[in-house]
């Protein structure tokens, strides 16, 4: 009849529907498996990278149901951001049509790819069910402090009209549009994740030993914590004390300046008191024009101004110069630094452009006489210290500890950790996100919303007209409300949620989400979450190492302090999946080389994609896209197809249970073939097992499949179709189909079926080697004369040690070896090494 896929996948996917076949309860009697991929932004369509994450997911979701486990395994869609609202704008259609409309568009790309989601868990975080759950958790971050409103230097973007996080500027331009981003000064909204750095940075080593050593590396770069000492320089002028932190207090001696970060508030206190006013604004201002990048490129010019001020040493009470420098940031410690020029690069830079005093602190072990009119350079090595009173002659790791201590003695300076991780800034000046629970009222100030009264709704028929600016602020009928507290005229806050606030939990919900109700007191059942969480297997981009990552943590032990979890980190195990690259670039609409799933899934079929997509390059490599790729994929299917196809009669009509190997003890060549068959048929089992559930290596396990069907096609030719070889055709063919099931569900089940099989294949346990059929016939022998290999002998398995030794000594090749030879000893070891020691 021929392989039809349309027809093929259409029947599967409604039958795994109709019998509900992915759906799934906590059950504390079945071993859990919570298997999850990164949920996607609703853009509009699923694009190959999607594909291939999707695919991995689904496979090993499918391997883990057909070993007995529990698996959950939900999908939803990360439906916030500004995309819908620059789409707004360009199609002239409302966020909320635009992303709803989405929504279901790729749900139903899913579904046609034959993802075996459990739909009734889907979580849309635009939904008013769902975005009610953040604004409870913001009120209960509040209520233990974690939340919290500044002025404070924003990263922000103009195209984009709203602040960016940290994170969130790549390379000094914005992540999602990729315009330069400024510093600018506004209230904001923050989140004391700082709280949580060391947590974060301890359980890397302790709790994370299941994820890549790369993400590892990359989040431990990112909490970035400094042992140190933090130091204050008293401004009596201002009635002013500038704090800066360092990690090498040794070189305290050797201070000459202090540099300040150009959006410290003392510029600002500065800027009004300071004949040099103008001058310092207009530095200011030609500094908040170069991107953080910039600034912080040790290569990059360094640009000062010299104010009028002085800080007092803590130590010496000597005066110390105050300038106001463009490669300090506010990103990092306290926006001051202590300038030392003898032994830090920059600002060694920045004195000799300056004419800044040098003091050497520091100097080589075994060069008594440094000065810095030699330097050409600033030594930032170990060494010996010098021009340091008592603290002479010590090496630099004493010297740290023993000034640190006599700072703290003396009230020089206190002992602090400091840590790169800065605090999480939350609100956006957008539309499509949710919206804040606060409102500000002139009487009672900042006042949260009782949460009786969540969720604060998002209007939905709105028309984005500018994506500079928020619509809210022109709709006073949302905007105008009255106070919690006095009940006097309020207006609500006009600002959202980061969007990565809905990411930090979404997994949480997944676990209850089929029984959510509007009446529910928590955003997730606990039984529920206690049973699934922690995710087993978390599958997505290495681009969300530093932003969502670290945000999932961060909630997770946020979420266990406060009762709701019994876990403290969300994911035991990630996969960070390479990205489809086609024409040499990142599939992307701008270069036009972006490839339509839907498109593939209509010419080939949704099998041939998903075995493609798997089978094209180890899951954490990038991966090439290749229509001729495909069409190899989609000729291998039709082979396997036409495999059972021929011989369906006989391989339904065939007893299934396989054949034992005792049946094939037999010594001609149809006996040997059949045990060689066999042997095949049940290695293969062990490779793809190994390879999906320990290597995680997707191609090789397609590519021992590929291998047995051709063994298995190859047997069929040959066959005197007698009843032991239909048996064993049989055993062969149902472990293809059933070991091809997690790649190709559709046409397995429909193969599955053609051969007979009862049950949904989808659903029958996965198969398990027998001991006896992974016994070679013959092994390789390595023979070794005093140690050294000499020969390679290929020789029946399972000889004893007195046969395997009589059997080599009496090998020509070894005999030759040995001519004139004097043997003391002979060690035999079965099935592996002779080893024959000789007088020498």
């Amino acid at each position: 009849m021929g392989y039809d896929f349309h027809a093929v996948e259409a029947k599967w996917q409604r039958v795994w529907k109709e019998r509900g076949v992915f759906e799934v309860e906590a059950d504390p009697g079945k071993r859990k498996f919570y298997c999850l991929e990164m949920f996607p932004y609703p853009s509009g369509a699923l694009h190959m990278g999607h594909v291939r994450n999707y695919s991995m997911g689904d496979m090993l979701a499918r391997f883990l149901r057909k070993n007995g486990l529990n698996v959950l395994y939900p999908m939803g869609f990360d439906a916030f951001g500004m995309p819908a609202e620059n789409a707004a704008i360009k199609y002239k259609t409302k966020p909320h049509d635009w992303t709803w409309n989405n929504i279901e568009y790729m749900t139903s790309q899913l579904k046609s790819l034959g993802c075996g989601y459990d739909w009734r868990r889907r979580v849309e975080s635009c939904n008013p069910i769902y975005y009610r759950w953040n604004q409870w958790l913001f009120l209960q971050m509040h209520k233990k402090g974690l939340v919290y409103r500044k002025q404070a230097p924003v990263n922000w973007c103009e195209t984009c009209g709203t602040v960016l996080a940290n994170e969130q500027v790549v390379s000094g331009a914005c992540w999602r549009c990729e315009t330069p981003v400024v510093k600018k000064n506004l209230e904001q909204w923050f989140i004391k994740i700082t709280d949580y750095a060391q947590e974060l940075l301890d359980n890397i080593d302790t709790e994370l030993t299941g994820w890549p050593d790369r993400v590892r590396i990359m989040q431990r770069n990112w909490i970035g914590r400094s042992d140190g000492a933090k130091l204050s320089f008293a401004l009596p002028e201002l009635d002013y004390t500038i704090d800066a932190f360092t990690t090498r207090f040794d070189t305290v001696f050797g201070i000459t300046f202090i540099a300040l970060a150009p959006e410290h508030e003392l510029v600002g206190r500065m800027i009004e008191r300071s004949p040099q006013a103008d001058d310092m604004r207009d530095f200011v201002a030609k500094c908040a024009a170069q991107s953080a990048i910039e600034r912080s490129d040790a290569s990059a010019e360094k640009l000062g101004f010299k104010t009028q001020y002085s800080g007092v040493h803590p130590v010496t009470g000597a005066p110390v110069p105050i300038w106001i420098a463009n490669y300090v940031l506010m990103d990092y410690g306290t926006g001051a630094i202590m300038g030392v020029p003898a032994h830090d690069q920059r600002d060694f830079d920045f004195a000799r452009k300056y004419g800044i005093e040098i003091i050497p602190v520091i100097r080589p072990e075994g060069e008594a006489d440094f000065r810095a009119e030699s330097m050409k350079a600033a030594f930032e090595e170990d060494g010996i210290t010098c021009n340091s009173g008592q603290f002479d002659g010590l090496p630099t790791q004493k010297a740290i500890q023993a000034m640190i201590d006599w700072g703290e003695e003396k009230g020089y300076c206190k002992r602090e950790v400091n840590f790169r991780l800065r605090d999480w800034l939350i609100s956006r000046q957008r539309y499509w996100g949710t919206p804040i629970p606060f409102v500000h009222c002139p009487k009672c100030g900042v006042v949260p919303v009782p949460e009786d009264q969540l969720p604060v709704l998002l209007p939905e028929d709105v028309t984005v007209q500018d994506v500079g600016r928020s619509p809210l602020l022109d709709m006073p009928e949302w905007l105008n409300t009255a106070c919690p507290q006095c009940g006097g005229p309020a207006k609500r806050e006009a600002e959202t949620m980061d969007t990565f606030f809905c990411s930090s939990w979404y997994f949480d919900r997944y676990c209850s989400a089929h029984k959510a109700k509007p009446s529910d007191a928590l955003p997730f059942d606990k039984a529920d979450t206690d049973y699934w969480m922690p995710v087993d297997q978390y599958i997505g981009g290495i681009e969300h190492a530093c932003l969502h990552l670290i945000y999932a943590r961060f909630f997770t032990m946020f979420l266990a302090d406060i009762g709701l979890l019994k876990v403290r980190e969300p994911f035991t195990n990630l996969l960070t999946q390479g990205m489809v690259i086609k024409d040499g670039a990142k599939m992307s609409k701008s270069l036009g080389n972006v490839v339509d799933p839907t498109e593939m899934i209509q010419k080939y079929g949704a099998d041939t994609v998903r075995l493609f997509i798997l089978f094209a390059s180890p899951p954490q490599n990038d991966l090439d896209w290749s229509e001729q790729g495909v069409e190899g994929a989609h000729r291998f299917l039709w082979r396997v197809w036409r495999f059972v196809e021929d011989n369906a009669d006989a391989l339904r009509n065939a007893p299934s249970g396989g054949v034992p190997m005792s049946e094939m003890s037999g010594d001609d060549a149809a006996f040997s073939a059949a045990r060689t068959l066999k042997r095949k048929i049940h290695s293969t089992i062990v490779s793809v097992t190994r390879d999906i559930e320990k290597e995680k290596q997707f191609n090789t396990a397609i590519a021992r499949l590929m291998e047995l069907a051709n063994a298995l096609t190859a047997f069929a030719k040959g066959m005197r179709s007698d009843k032991l070889e239909l048996r064993l055709l049989r055993e062969g063919a149902e472990v293809l189909l059933n070991c091809l099931s997690p790649f190709c569900p559709h046409i397995a089940e429909e193969l599955w079926e053609m051969i007979g099989g009862k049950e949904l294949l989808t659903t029958f346990p996965w198969p398990v080697p027998e001991e006896d059929a992974l016994v070679s016939e013959s092994v390789v022998i390595v023979v070794q004369v005093n140690g050294k290999v000499r020969a390679r002998l290929n020789m029946k398995a399972g000889l004893s040690e007195s046969e395997l030794r009589e059997a080599v000594l009496s090998d020509p090749q070894v005999q030759e070896r040995l001519a004139g030879k004097k043997i003391v000893k002979t060690i035999a070891v079965p099935d592996k090494l002779v080893n024959v020691v000789v007088e020498a």
